[in-house]
Order: structure tokens, then sequence, then C-alpha cells
């Protein structure tokens, strides 16, 4: 074969694999507005709660699946008011919301935007990889976020991650990775390390995961803003959420397996004594915990046969109870409180 005839070949390959890709995305784009169009699954209200709520990722089918919706605290299980933003992850306060998303193309791409309450856009900023985690400090003066830059979850062996902390009007702190780490005392390399999972107790001190690739061990790390530094308290602690008294953290630990096969129970940690309590929960759970109150904590599990679908379960913190569903056809919950 010539070297023209082979340029004519790639050029012709080419040009079917870029109809092929466009094909496929038409379909899909298609099946998306199918599915946007058809009724939602649930009760929908267009009465937007303003008293103490509960802010979420709506995963019911129909019309508004994937947008950010809310109820009111005392009724989770009514008509839930669905607003026009999309989100893959998304948290809030009572004055701002912050929400990762995956933008759909040929190539895509990620994006963190914070909007005020009543969804008017402040900023926005890209990110690195695939959205997993967002917290919003409880003062509306730091927010943090984390993306997979490779891997799609926290059970992928080698994975990475970058966390990143920015003010509301989008200035950004820095990536963690890029922060001091001490390990008993002593400074640690960053290219040693993952941070995910991120939990602000004030405007200053925060708790997060850190991933030791040297050791394979998952640690809490309290840090500094101030002083962009971070230090190891205890091992096998992953994605900390502070409760609201601000005693004790909720988390995932894993108690069997790894890498594909990791099982995560959630569990308390006292921060003044250091001790671990297990919660009575058989299923693994992959998520941040949200606290509902002093002795509830919320997480979101995958909806059994219906792909795509999750629901927020409830749990007694002291473990004296069995999970119940808190919020059906729902993800990434915040409680928001006036």
């Amino acid at each position: 074969m010539t070297l023209r005839a082979r340029w004519i070949l790639i050029a012709v390959l080419s040009a079917l694999a870029l109809g092929a890709t466009a094909v496929v995305g038409a379909v899909a784009w298609a099946q998306y507005q199918q599915r946007q169009a058809a009724p939602s699954a649930v009760d929908t209200s267009e009465v937007v709660p303003t008293g103490d709520r509960v802010v979420f990722r709506n995963t019911a089918s129909g019309a508004g699946y994937g947008h950010v919706a809310s109820v009111p605290l005392g009724d989770p299980s009514g008509a839930r008011t669905i607003s026009a933003i999309a989100c893959d992850r998304v948290d809030a306060t009572a004055d701002l919301v912050s929400c990762l998303r995956s933008v759909r193309g040929i190539a895509p791409s990620y994006t963190a935007t914070l909007y005020t309450g009543d969804g008017a856009e402040i900023a926005q900023w890209p990110l690195s990889g695939i959205p997993s985690r967002t917290r919003i400090a409880g003062d509306g003066s730091l927010i943090s976020t984390t993306a997979f830059v490779t891997g799609h979850t926290y059970a992928t062996i080698g994975f990475s991650t970058e966390t990143t902390i920015h003010t509301p009007d989008g200035e950004g702190l820095g990536n963690l990775e890029e922060w001091t780490l001490l390990v008993d005392g002593a400074p640690s390399a960053p290219v040693d390390r993952n941070f995910w999972g991120v939990t602000f107790a004030d405007g200053d001190t925060f708790y997060a995961t850190v991933g030791l690739t040297r050791d394979g061990t998952t640690d809490l790390v309290r840090g500094s803003i101030s002083g962009r530094s971070m230090q190891v308290l205890d091992e096998n602690v992953e994605c900390p959420s502070l409760s609201p008294d601000g005693t004790r953290i909720a988390f995932k630990r894993v108690t069997a397996g790894s890498g594909p096969t990791v099982h995560w129970t959630p569990a308390i940690y006292d921060i003044g004594s250091g001790e671990v309590t297990l919660l009575p929960e058989s299923r693994s759970i992959d998520d941040q915990i949200e606290w509902l109150d002093d002795d509830t904590i919320l997480y979101g599990m995958p909806r059994q046969g219906v792909a795509g679908d999750t629901d927020v379960w409830a749990l007694a913190a002291d473990g004296s109870g069995e999970p119940s569903v808190f919020l059906e056809h729902a993800w990434s919950p915040s409680v928001v409180r006036e």
C-alpha cells in the first residue's frame, strides 16, 4: 500500500469513528431528553421551602432527574420542589448551594458552581475529573471540592483525587496535596498522598481523609486553613463528617475486603477520647455521611434493581436502632436550618 493510500485509509477510518461517536451521542441525548420530558415519578410542588429543609439531588425518574430538590425537614416524604440546577453532587447552607457537575460532550468536562440560595450563580471553577465530594463551611466562608483524577470510585485500586478549597468568590486556596502534612511529626512527601472528604469545623479548622500510598492506609487528618497544614489523627477513617455539636465525626471504615471487594461500615469517632463505635449497618456504605441532628446520621444507598436511582437512609448515631429509609429517590443530602 502506498503512503497516499495509507493516509486515505486513515482519513476514512477517522471519519467513520467520528460519525459513530456523533450517532451514539445523538442517541444518548435524545434518550436523556425523552426521560426529562416524562412526568416525575414523585409528587412535586412549586412552593420552595423557606424554613428548615433538606436539599438533595433528585433521583426520581422523569422530569427533574439529577436536579437539585428540596423538601421541608419536617416532611421528607412530602412533595418536593425541583430547581433548574442539575448536579452530580450537592451541598447547601441557608444562603449557598455548591454544585459539582459533569458536562456532556465528545470530550466531557467537569465544573464546580456556587449559587445563592435562590439559584443565582456566584462563581464557577473547573474540576480536574469526575465529581466526588463537596462541603460548605457552616458560616459559608469556605467550599471544598473533590474530583477523581483517575479511577471512578474509592474502591478502585490506584485511584487519584484532587481536593481544593475555595472562597465564595471563587478564589482558590490551593490543592491539599501542596500543603504540609505531618505524619508522626514528620513531613510527608506530596507524591505519596491523596485527599478527599473535607468537613469544616469553623473558618480555619477542618477534617479530611488522606490516603497514603506508601502504606495503603486511609487516615483522618485535622487541618488549618491559615497554616496550610494538616496532621494525622487516626487510621482507617474515610469521608469524615463533623456532628452539629462538634464533638464527634461520622465516617466510613473498612471492615472487610479491599479494592473492588471493599466493605465500608458507618462509624462514629469521638474527638475527645478517640474512641470509635461501629454502627449496625450490614451493607457497604460509599458516601460522605450527613448529620440529620446530633442523634441521627444520613447516607445514600443505591436502590436495588433500579440503575441510577438512590435513597437516603437514616441511622441512630449511638447504634441503638436499625437503618430506615428517610428520603426516597434522593442522593447527596444537606440538612439546612434557618
